[in-house]
């Protein structure tokens, strides 16, 4: 709620006006920003101020999967590694992400000091722990990660003891074909390690802005929450970061992309953002209609779960 305050850029008589934002959306908390800077006062606004970034690290990471994919032509749900679990919702929710228009996702970061900042990180811990899988520093990977994991999350996960998503959610998704006679493949998951490296190095708990969440943020949320809660699954993908090579050149990509979109920002250049995003949004735009269908049943079937564990 802003409310307008004694000044000359205000008419007189208008001090006590109230402007009223729907919704506690990025873009509401935006709006909020620029009416403060212009001279109104946000009743909430230092609050909200870091908290509207909070979706820029998961911004960040599927936007460069998406980068990283398109430089390598791959479809991903074509290819074996990519279909089941997890692979489910990175796919989904990164088409998701590349099917809307380019200038939400811009104004977000680019002008949001907070997103910048997240942005940057996020790049810089992807960097670090892709250096750590090539110097095959299985021990230093796992006290970084571990660490991280113990500043997100702490001992036990403040949501409770439920996860924020099923494991059926995960599994029944899929725009590929699963083999059900095939295991699934280990990955290294390095998007969903920088994801909670970038949120241990600024201090960010996710779980604290949960009361104005949305179904696609406990989604993001959620898919990460089930890597970290899994202590097995946690240490194969550690092992799987070092040892394994699957996905290497991937992960090379996926680097790239994670420093292009972070200078990209940095620098606040609108033009080159928006080519980025397009040229990679054209690449995908086939599978857009067939992602939509698929990721709304995802939606529905997170807020049924939501719906149903409510007391």
């Amino acid at each position: 709620m802003a409310v307008a305050t004694k000044s000359d850029a205000i008419p007189e008589g208008m001090e006590g006006f109230v402007v009223g934002l729907i919704g506690m959306g990025d873009m509401g908390k935006l709006y909020a920003e620029r009416l403060s800077a212009a001279g109104w006062r946000e009743e909430m606004y230092d609050s909200l101020v870091e908290e509207y970034s909070s979706n820029a690290v998961t911004h960040a990471a599927f936007l460069s999967m998406g980068k990283a994919w398109h430089a390598n032509k791959q479809f991903p749900w074509e290819l074996s590694r990519y279909v089941g679990g997890i692979e489910n919702v990175k796919i989904n929710t990164m088409l998701r992400i590349y099917s809307q228009k380019w200038h939400v996702y811009a104004g977000l970061a680019i002008m949001n000091p907070e997103a910048k900042k997240q942005i940057a990180q996020y790049a810089r811990s992807v960097t670090d722990l892709y250096k750590l899988m090539l110097e095959g520093d299985l021990d230093g990977l796992r006290e970084r990660i571990l660490a991280a994991r113990e500043k997100v999350f702490g001992p036990s996960f403040t949501w409770g003891s439920r996860p924020l998503v099923r494991p059926e959610v995960l599994t029944s998704f899929s725009l590929g074909t699963p083999n059900p006679d095939a295991e699934l493949k280990p990955n290294n998951h390095l998007s969903l390690l920088a994801t909670v490296d970038c949120w241990a190095a600024l201090g960010i708990v996710p779980y604290e802005h949960m009361i104005c969440s949305t179904p696609l943020f406990r989604l993001r949320l959620g898919v990460t929450e089930y890597l970290f809660a899994d202590k097995d699954m946690l240490e194969q993908t550690l092992r799987t970061a070092v040892s394994d090579l699957t996905y290497r050149s991937d992960d090379l990509e996926f680097t790239f992309a994670a420093r292009g979109w972070a200078e990209c920002v940095e620098i606040g250049h609108f033009e080159t953002y928006e080519k980025r995003f397009k040229s990679t949004q054209e690449f995908f735009q086939p599978r857009f209609e067939e992602a939509k269908i698929v990721g709304n049943q995802m939606m529905k079937k997170v807020m049924e779960t939501e719906t149903d564990e409510k007391p």
